[in-house]
């Protein structure tokens, strides 16, 4: 909230009257891009669905532009709730600009399922 209201510096690189897109101070990779609504929702879990189309919107405004500066992809990457390992609770989705040969990779390495896939669907489907 306070970099929406300019409270706290930020590199811009796009913004609508709901949408806010800046870039990341962590300097992990260039082009390291996050999009925030401006209004306060802590995650995906407490976002009402205009809010989340705003967002998606939005990075669909700056990931079109990375392409069109060069990138060849992009990941687009959320965390929600502590459990998500969510650290700063303001909605915000990380663009990260990829190159076909940029050599790393931002998938996690995850230990493999525990049940059977059958289990899991019983238990998850609607």
């Amino acid at each position: 909230c306070k970099i929406v209201n300019g409270e706290i510096p930020s590199y811009k690189i796009y913004e609508n009257d709901r949408v806010y897109a800046f870039l990341d101070i962590a300097k992990d990779v260039d082009g390291h891009t996050l999009v925030i609504p401006k209004k306060h929702v802590v995650s995906v879990l407490d976002a009402d669905i205009d809010t989340l189309k705003d967002v998606m919107e939005g990075i669909k405004v700056v990931t079109d532009h990375y392409i069109k500066l060069g990138y060849d992809g992009v990941n687009v990457m959320n965390a929600s709730g502590e459990a998500a390992e969510q650290s700063v609770f303001h909605l915000h989705f990380h663009i990260i600009p990829r190159k076909k040969a940029d050599g790393f990779s931002t998938w996690p390495k995850l230990p493999g399922a525990k049940e059977e896939l059958n289990e899991v669907h019983e238990k998850l489907k609607m």
